[in-house]
């Protein structure tokens, strides 16, 4: 097959992998399945699209469209050559306002969509959870439509009309269709007898009329319509995705609808298994009412919470009615990104029923929430109603969308698991099907969530099975199996918007009846004999308990590692966290941190979902008898030829893109810290393989420093003569444009020591009795000394005693090397030596984000068991200078009236692990001080140069590019007069480099405001 493979890349201007690192990459999505594809194509194209389906035809293959990769029932999982189009193919290609249409390529993003529509007055409805990287193309497969459906509909309501090709590679558009239109499309005249009028047809149209003649045949017959109307869900439940959506056209046939026939509606839903997309054209909606109002009702039980929303859907039509239960908002406290959207719950309600308002006022608004929260009292049901107006209520939405991840955290092999999470019931069968269904949970003795779409009778129900058991794969079929029967009973959907896939096309027959499977196996047929679409999926699907990503009751290696993962149980654990859900899929429209080498690259490969499955497949696979042994060694051999080695090397390269910018660990809602991964797998590897002369040079950067600052202007005259710099940087591995910080004449600790040494020699008074610890960290020792010096100028002035404690650099250059161990040796020394110095008056403080933040993150996990605590209280003393300016600004100790009144404007670009792991609200409290400063947050992500990562060679285009998507335009467009302000060194130098911008250490901004 690799000569095919070789023989069909020629031919495509996009690119295709078949090598192990892209086949395990896209070997999952957001589901519990798993299998290797045969291949990976990111089209360029439409001629790519034709080309790929013929190769698949000729080859007997199947081709698996694929979006952003959230499906829940395994639709882009297979053994087939996996198509992305969520690379290149995302043009919005035009915008009709006066018509309120777009048409986009299949891998526009939803959000983004939305951002580009804003100034038009209109947006496109469906939402899913997802909506921040979901794409049209996959919304279209899925017929999604997310929490404001029952106001703004389906997919399927807003789809126009799409292009694309079918499987013989002809090119097709299936729009709505006069009636005139509609006898030519289905005019077939072999079937007329008069095959001597066929070549009137061209020959790439015979296929589609072809499909239009058989389908019509058998959507007019009566005996299929009688069929159809008996076994579909309730008319009432707008939520129905099983199968093929021939409902949709009963209406047409019985003259009850003055809707055209329209071929892309039965697209809709169709999971890809009819023809592949290259072209949508949507419906646009006018932009929703501006004022906002979520009335929170606070419910006792399950039950009394859908009896809320019976009341709220039947009187008092808002646009969305979602639940989350208890157990996922208990998962919200104490969590580190959503505990601060908690702020609305009171006391400790079982459920809470989010009831959507929006009106053109705030008075309108108003008057609507509180009349249900009036007739809600009035019936007795619920115990607290608070009402959310305007942009918190953005908040409260992300406590709901976020339940998926959250439930991740869940400790122990037993784990949600998407079976019947998708299920939909008419409003007014809600409350009984919901009852029943806790009664056969309960008899199972599962525990179990519910939330979402209340409003349109689909709650995510989902189990906590374990799947690495036989009893728990067997389980898991038997759950869906009598969900199914209770489903049916109610007139339900077993999909109401997540899609049959691999996971409930087994139960179709049973649900819909032989009669209408055979149906929807006539559709297949008639669209793709030769399964050239997505095999597998809706008909003729593998046992839903089949090719799942664990094998029942394996042995699974137990993993020595450094750093501690008892938090997260082992480091197994933390991998399986995450839940697919593509929350790191982000880009720089959408905002956020993680992951900034995906938003540059937009390659699934780069993504925080792929980096965790990666490493939990090769962990999975790992000996059992791993620890010491020479097996275990051998799975991390970078010559070793197959097996799990080749699966170790696919980790590393699957890696080599991270930044270790920590946005996963806050960002992600499952914590998954992948630059925690990273460095402990690294560390595995190095002591396999040894450590690569530049990860040794970068590693030990401080003792490299120590040496060069004995004779500075050495050194200088190296990294600051462009020519000999060039040279330099190619012998270390770095890029030749990089420029290099330079030494300072004196390292800060030398400088402070003699300061020191003279102060005690000529004492002079002071009457400060407010003492701080500086941690004088690596970077601003050697490079960054002037910062340091202004620092303690700074808290001086302000009254403060400034001592710089005996300890060890902070091992940063280490962790982001994989050297786990070097930094282990010294987390231990630095918090033996500092923590009986350390406390809340006297408190550590560090200029540089990422080497004070280590003792708030990685020290903990780095230091023995029984130095655990210490690590832990030192932590909370350790503070960046900004967060202890603004505790000393509450506390009256720092006043405006100490910095001068000039006026000026300030934009701030925040380090990456200030956001992850602190925040950038205290630097922009603390350079608002003066009274007359602005500060402005530029709304970055990862500067892109992350520690050593921007100065590698074979990363210094990454790099720029992440640059480019906000920081550097933003900073490009100031005038001269404004400040650009950036907490941390390797900012403050790609910055340089990116723009030729200086750009000063907040500290220095407040040391020259100073009166």
């Amino acid at each position: 097959m690799e000569d095919r493979f070789q023989l069909l890349a020629k031919k495509l201007s996009g690119e295709l992998y078949w090598d192990n690192v892209m086949r395990t990459v896209y070997a999952t999505d957001a589901s519990a399945y798993q299998e290797t594809p045969l291949a990976v194509a990111h089209p360029k194209t439409n001629q790519d699209i034709q080309t790929l389906i013929r190769f698949a035809d000729e080859n007997q293959i199947t081709l698996i469209p694929r979006a952003a990769g959230t499906s829940l029932a395994g639709q882009v999982v297979g053994k087939g050559l996996v198509v992305d189009i969520s690379k290149h193919m995302t043009q919005i290609l035009e915008i009709n306002e006066k018509g309120r249409w777009v048409r986009v390529q299949p891998g526009v993003i939803r959000d983004d969509l939305n951002k580009v529509l804003l100034p038009y007055g209109l947006f496109f409805g469906p939402e899913t959870s997802t909506a921040s990287r979901a794409m049209i193309g996959g919304m279209v497969g899925n017929n999604s439509c997310g929490l404001h459906s029952i106001v703004w509909g389906t997919t399927r309501d807003h789809l126009l009309a799409v292009k694309g090709y079918l499987s013989d590679g002809s090119e097709v558009e299936f729009r709505e269709l006069t009636d005139k239109e509609f006898e030519q499309k289905k005019f077939n005249p072999l079937d007329f007898g008069v095959s001597n009028f066929i070549e009137q047809i061209p020959a790439n149209r015979k296929f589609e009329h072809r499909i239009y003649n058989r389908l019509d045949q058998l959507l007019s017959n009566t005996e299929n319509q009688t069929a159809i109307t008996d076994n579909f869900p309730k008319p009432t439940i707008r939520r129905r995705n099983s199968g093929y959506a021939l409902d949709a056209f009963l209406p047409y046939y019985k003259g009850s609808s003055p809707n055209k026939f329209n071929l892309s509606k039965l697209i809709a839903g169709s999971e890809g298994t009819l023809m592949f997309l290259t072209e949508i054209k949507l419906n646009l909606l006018p932009l929703p009412p501006k004022e906002t109002a979520i009335v929170c009702i606070h419910a006792n039980s399950i039950d009394e919470a859908l009896r809320v929303n019976q009341l709220a859907m039947q009187y008092h039509a808002p646009m969305a009615s979602e639940l989350v239960d208890k157990y996922i908002l208990d998962f919200t406290n104490g969590h580190p990104e959503y505990h601060k959207n908690r702020f609305f719950i009171e006391g400790d309600p079982q459920a809470i029923l989010m009831v959507e308002f929006m009106e053109e006022t705030q008075e309108a608004v108003a008057q609507r929430a509180e009349k249900l929260v009036a007739d809600l009292k009035q019936a007795g049901l619920g115990y607290a109603y608070p009402v959310i107006y305007g942009e918190p209520t953005k908040q409260v939405w992300d406590v709901r969308k976020a339940g998926l991840g959250l439930i991740r955290n869940l400790p122990g092999d037993t784990q949600p698991v998407n079976l019947i999470e998708d299920c939909a019931v008419d409003v007014t069968d809600l409350p009984a099907y919901i009852r029943e269904l806790e009664q056969l949970l309960q008899q199972y003795n599962l525990t179990y969530s519910m939330y979402a779409h209340a409003g349109a009778g689909e709650l995510h129900v989902e189990p906590m099975i374990n799947l690495k058991t036989s009893e728990g794969n067997s389980l898991f079929r038997e759950i869906l199996a009598k969900t199914a029967a209770l489903v049916k009973k109610y007139g339900g959907a077993l999909s109401g918007e997540h899609g049959d896939g691999r996971l409930r096309g087994e139960f179709i027959p049973f649900m819909m009846g032989d009669k209408v499977y055979q149906l929807f196996k006539e559709v297949k047929r008639i669209f793709d004999p030769n399964g050239v679409f997505n095999a597998g999926k809706i008909v003729d699907t593998p046992p839903m308990n089949a090719f799942l990503r664990y094998k029942p009751d394996h042995s699974y290696a137990n993993v020595d590692t450094v750093f501690s993962f008892s938090r997260q149980e082992n480091v197994l654990r933390l991998t399986e966290k995450c839940s697919g859900s593509g929350d790191c899929r982000k880009t720089h429209l959408t905002g956020g941190t993680m992951c900034p080498s995906y938003m540059a690259t937009r390659d699934e490969k780069d993504t925080t979902r792929a980096r965790a499955n990666s490493l939990r497949d090769f962990l999975t696979k790992l000996p059992s008898s791993y620890a010491g042994s020479e097996g275990g060694k051998a799975a991390f051999m970078d010559k070793a030829g197959q097996g799990v080695a080749r699966r170790a090397r696919v980790v590393k390269e699957v890696m080599d893109l991270c930044l270790s910018c920590k946005g996963c660990k806050s960002e992600c809602p499952s914590n998954v810290d992948i630059a925690k991964l990273k460095a402990e797998f690294l560390q595995h590897y190095h002591d396999v393989n040894g450590i690569p002369l530049r990860s040794w040079l970068v590693g030990n950067f401080a003792k490299q420093m120590q040496v060069a600052s004995m004779t500075p202007w050495v050194y200088n005259i190296i990294f600051g003569t462009t020519a000999i710099r060039k040279i330099a940087n190619r012998f270390a591995g770095f890029h030749p444009d990089r420029t290099m910080p330079l030494l300072a004449k004196t390292p800060l600790k030398k400088w402070y020591d003699a300061r020191v040494l003279e102060q005690a020699n000529h004492p002079v008074k002071t009457n400060s009795s407010k003492v701080v610890y500086l941690f004088c960290d690596e970077f601003t020792n050697f490079n960054d000394v002037e910062i340091g010096k202004k620092t303690i100028f700074l808290l001086e002035k302000l009254g403060y005693t400034v001592i710089i404690p005996e300890h060890h650099e902070s091992g940063r250059s280490y962790l982001s090397k994989g050297m786990v161990r070097d930094a282990q040796t010294l987390a231990v020394k630095n918090v033996e030596l500092l923590k009986d110095l350390i406390t809340a008056e006297a408190p550590l403080i560090g200029i540089e984000p990422s080497a004070i933040l280590s003792f708030r993150d990685e020290y903990i996990d780095l230091v023995p068991e029984s130095l655990q605590p210490t690590a832990i209280k030192l932590a909370e003393n350790a503070l960046l200078i900004e967060e202890f300016f603004v505790r000393e600004i509450n506390a009256g100790n720092i006043r405006k009236e100490q910095f001068n009144q000039e006026k000026r404007l300030i934009k701030l670009h925040g380090h990456c692990h200030q956001k992850a792991l602190a925040s950038v609200v205290p630097t922009k409290k603390m350079l608002s001080l003066p009274a007359n400063y602005e500060v402005q947050l530029i709304p970055s992500g990862c500067c892109g140069m992350a520690g050593s990562f921007g100065y590698e060679r074979e990363h210094y285009a990454v790099s720029m590019k992440i640059g480019e998507l906000v920081l550097f335009p933003t900073i490009r467009q100031q005038p001269e007069d404004v400040i650009i302000a950036a907490p941390g060194t390797s900012c403050r130098h790609q910055i340089h480099d990116g723009t030729h911008r200086k750009a000063l250490h907040p500290v220095e901004v407040l040391f020259e405001a100073l009166v």
